[in-house]
């Protein structure tokens, strides 16, 4: 099967391709492997509401709730070993491309639990447990860029686990972010980690800061406002990626990666979250054509991918360059009166909160299928619970892990 043109020559322009999204379905029907051979897609990035969507639909995974239940497993229980079963299904898909690019990509996401993002000690307890549990070289483990999650990604980079770090959303984060990085760099390479092993990327958001803004350019309604609108987004990510030029890519800070680099660290690179336009008035492909640069990943919901291969313009390089301009959009939305730094609070708020609500709908809706599963195999035999116990990266074909 050939690769799409488009996303060809977007992964060829130094973009790794991505799906933001999971489900038992996607891997069960062929269809994740089908995009790999066919759109370019070298990752896979789940979170809560995403899992959330696909345990609500369809039947995939009625078999493996009866057979927890039986079990006797709670949904706080059933949910861990569902999302990790399948996402571990997912790594074994990409193994090949995980193989092929030396570790850069074939990575698949999971994220910690929501309720505990500011939570230092919790975070770093899970994604120990999870990285464990999915027990597959290339997954990544994913923290929210909270002030509490940022001790943590230190810590976890430190016990030479690969960290995908979310819901980053200012510049200002970000360069904290990729300060934790390098401190669990340095950290890990005291306690004899193989540098070269240690893989992250930073999820800086997208389309959420062109909502937000965008609302409140409309609120103040002056024609120089309105001008404004839907440019946020994008200069927010350039100027992103001339702090990662700064640190990682020979700018002046680059001193601290370079001697991490010389005995095997690897780069952080970004990646461009929240990709999926959200105004209907912008080009669907906005997020991707203008934001194409080296060293970089691109995770799209499956309608902004078929997007770009459909009618996607790649132009080469959109971002290197680019900083000074999108400083002038920033400059102007502050001259406008919009107040940056309570957009960039309220974004991380609402997106932890978002996640929480995901996470929260998905235990209530997994207790009640469990209940109503208990119910209907009061009387069956051993043999369902037998069932529950293969999970796991040595499970037989045809149970849970599958």
């Amino acid at each position: 099967m050939a690769q799409n043109e488009n996303l060809a020559a977007l992964s060829a322009a130094g973009v790794s391709v991505w799906l933001d999204d999971l489900s038992r379905d996607r891997i069960q029907s062929g269809n994740l492997a089908e995009l790999v051979a066919t759109r370019s897609v070298v990752g896979v990035t789940t979170n809560p509401t995403i899992f959330q969507g696909a345990l609500s639909k369809g039947h995939a995974y009625d078999a493996q709730v009866k057979a927890l239940a039986a079990q006797g497993a709670d949904a706080d229980a059933a949910i861990r070993t569902i999302t990790t079963d399948d996402v571990r299904s997912a790594c074994d898909v990409l193994a090949g491309v995980y193989k092929s690019s030396g570790g850069v990509d074939g990575r698949v996401s999971i994220e910690v639990d929501p309720r505990f993002a500011f939570d230092a000690e919790k975070t770093v307890a899970q994604a120990i447990d999870l990285w464990k549990t999915v027990d597959r070289p290339n997954l990544f483990i994913k923290i929210p860029a909270t002030e509490a999650g940022l001790p943590a990604i230190t810590a976890v980079i430190a016990e030479g686990i690969s960290v995908n770090v979310t819901l980053i959303f200012s510049v200002a984060r970000y360069r904290s972010v990729m300060g934790a990085y390098l401190d669990g760099l340095r950290k890990a390479k005291s306690a004899g980690y193989d540098l070269a092993k240690i893989h992250s990327v930073a999820s800086f958001f997208v389309s959420r800061v062109d909502t937000e803004i965008d609302k409140r350019l409309e609120a103040i309604g002056s024609e120089e406002a309105l001008a404004l609108r839907g440019k946020a987004g994008v200069a927010n990510a350039r100027l992103a990626y001339a702090e990662y030029q700064d640190v990682f890519d020979g700018g002046r800070h680059t001193s601290t990666y370079a001697h991490l680099s010389s005995v095997g660290a690897n780069r952080q690179r970004p990646l461009w979250a929240s990709t999926g336009v959200k105004n209907p008035d912008y080009s669907d492909t906005l997020y991707v054509t203008e934001l194409v640069a080296p060293n970089t990943v691109n995770t799209l919901p499956e309608k902004t991918l078929e997007a770009v291969a459909d009618h996607g313009e790649i132009r080469g390089d959109t971002v290197r360059g680019t900083a000074a301009e999108a400083k002038e959009v920033f400059d102007k939305l502050a001259a406008v009166g919009v107040d940056l730094g309570d957009v960039f609070d309220v974004l991380e708020r609402e997106g932890v909160d978002k996640f929480e609500k995901s996470w929260e709908e998905l235990l209530s809706a997994t207790a009640e299928e469990l209940g109503a599963a208990a119910s209907d195999s009061a009387g069956a035999g051993p043999s369902v619970a037998t069932q529950a116990t293969a999970s796991g990266p040595d499970a037989p074909a045809g149970t849970g892990s599958n």
